[in-house]
C-alpha cells in the first residue's frame, strides 16, 4: 500500500496547532521543515504517531518533521492546504533560523559546521581524482593488467590526473572555506595558491628558509594539506570585511584585496599555516596510534566503532571525529581503521532494514521498509532505516550493534584499508577500497556483507516483541 501523503500532511498541520501556527515551510531531502509560531499549540507526541513519519527535531523556532524521500510530496500537500512554503533547501542550510543565545556548544557547532560545509564541497574534485586513480589500478597489474605500471595511460591517471586532485587541496579548499564564510573565493584561492606557490615547495624540499616580511622561517611542504588553509580563511574574512568597510569606495576595488592579503600573508605563513601542519601530523598521529593498540585493543576499538557508531549520528556527535578522519585520509593518503569501520556500521543499518523487510507482515508497513532499503542502497540515505526501523522499533537496535561489530571485527582481521576517492554511501561504496587491489576490494566487500547479514539475522529473529508485530498487524 503507498504511503497516503496527503493524509500525513493534514495529520501534521492538525498536530501543530493549524496552517496559523506555521510561519512557513520548507523541505530539504528527508525533512519537512516548519517555522513555528507558538511551539506549546504542537503535540510532538501525536504527529511521531503519524504513519510515515520517522520522527521529529527542534532545531530552534523550526520543527523539523522527519519523512524520508517522499518528502517534496508531503510538502506539496500541506502548501496545498494554506501553509506558506518556501521551497527546498540544502540539507544543513539553517541559515533562515532565528539567532539563539551564544554559548559554548553553540560556538561548537559553528565551528563543525565551517569544517564541514567547508569539506564537503570539494567531494566533486576528491571522487574524481579518486577514481582517476580507481582506474589505473583497474587497468594496472594489481587487477586486470590490462597495462604495465610503467605504460604512459597508466601513469597519466594514477600521477598526473590524481596529483592534479590532490596536490592543489589548498587552493580548491581555499575557495570552498571563502565561500563558506561569504568572503571572495578567488583571495582564497590566491591564498591556497601560496602555501604551494613552486618557490615555497622548492625551499622546504631543500631544507631552506623563506623570508616573510624579514622574518625568517622554515619552509614546509603545504600541498595535499588541510588544516593550514582552513585556519587561514577565518582570518581572511574578518581582515576582508574590515577593508571593504573602510578602504573608500573608489579605491575599494583595486585596494582592499591588495591591503587585505598584506595583512593575512604573513599571518598564514608565520603562524596559522605551520601551526595548520602541526595540528594534522598531531591528528594523524592521534588516530593511527590507535592501531599500537596491538591486536587486541585495535579489534576491540573497530568492534566498538562499528557497533555504536550509528547512535552517535543520530546524537549529532559525529562530526569532530569526522573531521579528524578526513584530514587524515586527505593528508596521509588512506585509513585502515576508522571510515572501515563506520561504513560496517551503515552497511548493518541497511540490514535492519532488510530484517524488518522480512519479519513485517503489514504491507504498508513493509512497503515503508522496502523503500529504507531502497533509500540507502541506492541513494545513499540510512536516515530513513535510522528513524523508521532502528529507533521506532528499539529491538532491532541489537542487530545494527552485532552486525556493525562483526563487520568491523573481520575487516580488521582481514586489513582492510580505505583511500580517499570515491567515498559512496550507497552500493558503490566498494570503490573507495580498489586503490588497494582486488584482494583489498574483496576483503572490504565481505566485512560489509557479513555486518548486513548479521544484522538482517539478529534483526529478523530477536528485532520485534510479539506485542509489535500484533499492533502492526491491526493497523
Amino acid at each position: 500500500m503507498a504511503v497516503d501523503n496527503e493524509k500525513i500532511a493534514k495529520e501534521v498541520l492538525e498536530f501543530v496547532g493549524g496552517d496559523q501556527n506555521i510561519a512557513s515551510a520548507t523541505h530539504c531531502m528527508t525533512r519537512l521543515r516548519l517555522t513555528i509560531s507558538d511551539k506549546e499549540k504542537v503535540d510532538g507526541d501525536s504527529i511521531k504517531k503519524i504513519t510515515g513519519v520517522l520522527g521529529i527535531n527542534w532545531a530552534g523556532e523550526q520543527l523539523q518533521v522527519i519523512i524520508g524521500q517522499n518528502v517534496p510530496k508531503v510538502y506539496d500537500a500541506i502548501v496545498a492546504l494554506g501553509v506558506s512554503g518556501a521551497g527546498s533547501i540544502d540539507e544543513n542550510l539553517d541559515e533562515d533560523l532565528p539567532k539563539e543565545k551564544l554559548t559554548p556548544a553553540k560556538v561548537g557547532n559553528a565551528i563543525l559546521d565551517y569544517l564541514s560545509g567547508s569539506m564537503v564541497q570539494l567531494i566533486p574534485v576528491v571522487m574524481a581524482a579518486g577514481l582517476f586513480r580507481t582506474f589505473a589500478v583497474l587497468l594496472g597489474p594489481e587487477v586486470f593488467h590490462l597495462v604495465s605500471d610503467t605504460d604512459p595511460t597508466y601513469t597519466f591517471f594514477n600521477t598526473t590526473l590524481y596529483e592534479a586532485g590532490f596536490y592543489f587541496l589548498p587552493i580548491y579548499l581555499g575557495y570552498c572555506a571563502a565561500k563558506k564564510l561569504k568572503c571572495s573565493p578567488l583571495l582564497g584561492m590566491l591564498c591556497g595558491g601560496i602555501l604551494v606557490a613552486p618557490s615555497i615547495v622548492s625551499a622546504a624540499a631543500d631544507g631552506a628558509q623563506i623570508s616573510v616580511y624579514g622574518i625568517q622561517i622554515a619552509a614546509a611542504n603545504y600541498s595535499q594539506s588541510v588544516l593550514p588553509i582552513i585556519l587561514t580563511i577565518p582570518v581572511l574574512a574578518v581582515v576582508e570585511m574590515f577593508m571593504r568597510k573602510h578602504v573608500p569606495d573608489v579605491l575599494s576595488t583595486l585596494f582592499a584585496p591588495f591591503f587585505t592579503m598584506i595583512i593575512v600573508v604573513p599571518i598564514m605563513l608565520v603562524v596559522l599555516a605551520p601551526l595548520g601542519n602541526l595540528l594534522g601530523q598531531g591528528i594523524a598521529q592521534l588516530l593511527f596510534g590507535l592501531q599500537s593498540l596491538g591486536l587486541f585493543g585495535t579489534g576491540i576499538a573497530m568492534a566498538l566503532l562499528g557497533a555504536f557508531w550509528q547512535l552517535f549520528v543520530v546524537a549529532g556527535m559525529h562530526m569532530p571525529v569526522i573531521m579528524l578522519a578526513q584530514v587524515q585520509i586527505l593528508q596521509v593518503g588512506y585509513d585502515p581503521f576508522l571510515f572501515v569501520s563506520t561504513n560496517c556500521a551503515m552497511t548493518a543499518v541497511w540490514g535492519c532494514a532488510l530484517g524488518a523487510f522480512l519479519r513485517i507482515r503489514n504491507k504498508q508497513e513493509k512497503g515503508m521498509a522496502a523503500g529504507y532499503v531502497v533509500s540507502a542502497l541506492v541513494g545513499g540515505v540510512t536516515e530513513p532505516a535510522l528513524f523508521g526501523t532502528v529507533l521506532r522499533f528499539r529491538r532491532t537496535m541489537l542487530g545494527m550493534i552485532c552486525g556493525g561489530a562483526a563487520g568491523a571485527l573481520v575487516s580488521y582481521v582481514l586489513g582492510v584499508t580505505l583511500y580517499p576517492g570515491a567515498m559512496a554511501t550507497n552500493f558503490l561504496i566498494f570503490l573507495g577500497y580498489m586503490q588497494g587491489g582486488m584482494g583489498n576490494t574483496i576483503n572490504a566487500i565481505i566485512g560489509m556483507v557479513v555486518a548486513m547479514i548479521v544484522s538482517t539475522i539478529v534483526t529478523f529473529l530477536f528485532g520485534f516483541s510479539k506485542e509489535e508485530l500484533a499492533e502492526l498487524d491491526n493497523k
